[in-house]
């Protein structure tokens, strides 16, 4: 993590916004369960719609439980208040992450693609995402530009393969 700027640019504040939200096993979890819901729905699905309103739902429903669990097990050393905030803000995560892979969906409604269409931009909308996530992770650690690119194939592909894992299960 690189020290703190005195007066950070509006490009460095953007950047930071998007680290908080975007950089954490919440947002990581968020947008994988978000994309197997996707995909879970596509099976049944008559139009995008659908499948964005279904998605969409069952990933508030976990949100809810998250923040639930998150102040459950805070609520003994930081009161009520102070633990919902606090997992108000750990899981809001889950949110931002899937706000591509929502766009993604919202584009299929008002181009009126076909509901697999959309799906297929939802997965690749949480591979750019995973892949973003998994350069910068290498890029911190240091590696070299093609380490870099390897580690975000890979980030992106396991994910992949933990949808693919998810849809299996249910």
């Amino acid at each position: 993590m690189s020290a703190p700027v005195a007066n950070p640019t509006a490009w460095q504040r953007v950047k930071a916004w998007l680290d908080v939200r975007f950089r954490s096993p919440a947002a990581i979890y968020g947008l994988i369960v978000f994309t197997t819901f996707v995909t879970l729905a596509d099976d049944e699905a008559h139009d995008v719609a659908e499948v964005l309103l279904n998605s969409t739902a069952t990933l508030i429903v976990f949100f809810i439980a998250h923040v639930f669990a998150h102040t459950l097990t805070e609520h003994g050393d930081h009161g009520f208040r102070g633990s919902t905030r606090n997992a108000v803000r750990h899981a809001s995560g889950m949110l931002y992450a899937s706000v591509p892979s929502i766009l993604a969906l919202v584009y299929g409604i008002v181009t009126h693609q076909s509901v697999s269409d959309a799906v297929d931009n939802c997965v690749t909308a949480m591979f750019i995402v995973l892949a973003i996530l998994g350069y910068q992770a290498f890029r911190r650690r240091g590696y070299r530009v093609f380490g870099r690119l390897m580690g975000a194939l890979a980030t992106s592909f396991l994910g992949i393969v933990i949808v693919i894992l998810e849809i299996a299960v249910h």
